[in-house]
């Protein structure tokens, strides 16, 4: 991780969690608001999302519409034997668990597990973005692990959307040869296609 990554992630972190629970709660809506309303979003069936921490955008506004619709919604879960995420499905009486970095993961057999292609949309949390795409997570590399066959193989799902803060912005950033890309990010002002 280079030096520059490490304090943009730093101050990008303090930014969002400056936020008031009002500013928060109005991001989340507005994210919800630009999300809910792409073709990308009507036409999915299975959705991954994710459960927020960090001052990360909340993203349970998209899980309740997602509901409302009937798609199937998912949440990311650690691979106990490789450092990639599964995705479990996960309702609105789904049991939770936190895994070892202390993130709630819903309880359920590994046998409900998916892999990420067989999901139509995938929402990540991110802690900076570019306009070209480019996404700057917590530093795990779990994404983009589990997103690598997206670069090698003539793969078209799922799609990628990051949710953020519009403060989470940056003019660019430092990418690495194992960096997946966005499809899109979802701010509470505006959808940035890629």
């Amino acid at each position: 991780m280079s030096s520059d990554n490490a304090a943009l992630r730093s101050d990008k972190r303090k930014l969002r969690n400056q936020l008031s629970g009002n500013q928060q709660s109005g991001h989340a809506a507005g994210v919800a608001n630009q999300t809910c309303r792409l073709p990308e979003f009507h036409n999915s069936r299975r959705i991954a999302c994710y459960l927020s921490n960090d001052g990360e955008i909340n993203p349970h506004y998209i899980i309740e519409a997602a509901w409302q619709a009937r798609k199937q919604v998912y949440i990311p879960v650690l691979s106990p034997f490789q450092h990639k995420l599964y995705f479990a499905p996960y309702a609105k009486d789904s049991r939770l668990e936190t895994n070892r970095f202390g993130i709630p993961e819903p309880v359920c057999k590994p046998s409900q597990w998916i892999r990420p292609w067989q999901l139509n949309l995938m929402l990540l949390p991110l802690v900076a973005f570019d306009e070209s795409g480019n996404r700057l997570g917590m530093g795990g590399g779990f994404y983009d692990r589990s997103l690598a066959y997206l670069k090698h193989r003539n793969h078209h799902r799922p799609r990628l959307i990051g949710l953020a803060h519009e403060l989470q912005r940056t003019s660019s950033l430092k990418i690495n040869s194992w960096d997946i890309p966005l499809h899109m990010i979802a701010t509470e002002e505006r959808i940035i296609r890629v």
